[in-house]
């Protein structure tokens, strides 16, 4: 395949943005009466349908590389579960702190990818990763407002919100790692069977879905399928062959300002020059994390 930079900068990058909406339309969501059960439930059965009606319409026949055993089948939706998770802690999170600061505790999944990939390689880490670590973690106590603001956060949001971002480093090592000889849209349908899977269990054991209102699916979870499980994951597949991983992470990296920036102007919630310096920070160190990758190989 010719490999189109621009083409997968511009690919990534709105599967970034997508994701970027996502914490703003669940606060409105919210403001309108909805629950955490009812959004995450909408999102993830809209995301199965439609990856189940893509996989139909979009099936070829099965190479000796790409057959599907139960055991990668069984893999996949363990996996999938970190999904369902990760939405869950972060709605959960967005209900007690600004979006602002919901989306920086769950890119706290930079420093704990290193951590978990030293874990799984028995490696220490790199002295760039763990310089990139310092970074992130000063970007964020910047980007939270803590030294000034410490009595005015919730600390069962900033709980929730780094539960959050442990649970998108397992979904992410899962995305990329779990059964990686399938197709992305059969990876996709699997992962999301876990992830609702999981949602059903959580909210169907603590009587969540009693005077369940169907109103969520139109617009809201119509909205949130869309741009958090069915356009994210085709963009990012279609784009990171075009760019690599290492530029292509660089470039998801965006996700942080949009979500900070819809929420400024959609919930207008204030963003100061402290917390503006603490996102820069933690994108800078993503990009140093990454920037040894994008140096061509001699």
């Amino acid at each position: 395949m010719e490999k189109n930079v621009l083409k997968g900068a511009l690919l990534v990058g709105l599967g970034a943005s997508s994701y970027g909406a996502l914490a703003t339309v669940v606060k409105l969501a919210y403001a309108k009466g909805f629950t955490t059960a009812q959004v995450s439930t909408a999102q993830f059965s809209i995301g199965l349908a439609v990856m189940l009606l893509l996989q139909t319409l979009f099936k070829s026949p099965a190479k000796k590389h790409e057959s599907t055993d139960r055991y990668s089948i069984l893999k996949l939706i363990i996996g999938g579960t970190s999904l369902g998770l990760t939405s869950i802690f972060y709605y959960f999170s967005v209900k007690y702190i600004p979006v602002s600061v919901g989306i920086v505790l769950l890119m706290q999944s930079v420093w704990m990818g290193i951590l978990l990939e030293a874990v799984l390689d028995k490696k220490w880490p790199s002295r760039r990763k763990i310089v990139a670590t310092f970074i992130v973690l000063i970007g964020t106590a910047l980007a939270t407002n803590i030294f000034s603001a410490a009595h005015e956060l919730n600390w069962v949001g900033i709980a929730w919100g780094f539960a959050a971002g442990l649970s998108y480093t397992i979904s992410l090592y899962s995305s990329n790692s779990i059964a990686a000889h399938l197709p992305s849209i059969k990876r996709s349908l699997w992962l999301l069977v876990g992830g609702l899977f999981i949602i059903v269990l959580i909210f169907g054991a603590t009587s969540s879905y009693e005077n369940f209102n169907f109103g969520i699916y139109w617009p809201w979870g119509v909205f949130l399928a869309l741009f958090g499980t069915i356009l994210p994951p085709l963009l990012f597949t279609s784009g990171m062959p075009h760019t690599g991983i290492g530029l292509g992470t660089i470039i998801a990296s965006v996700e942080l300002p949009v979500s900070v920036m819809f929420a400024y102007i959609l919930l207008k919630e204030p963003v100061n020059l402290v917390q503006w310096v603490g996102i820069l920070l933690i994108i800078a160190a993503i990009v140093l994390m990454n920037i040894k990758s994008l140096q061509p190989s001699k």
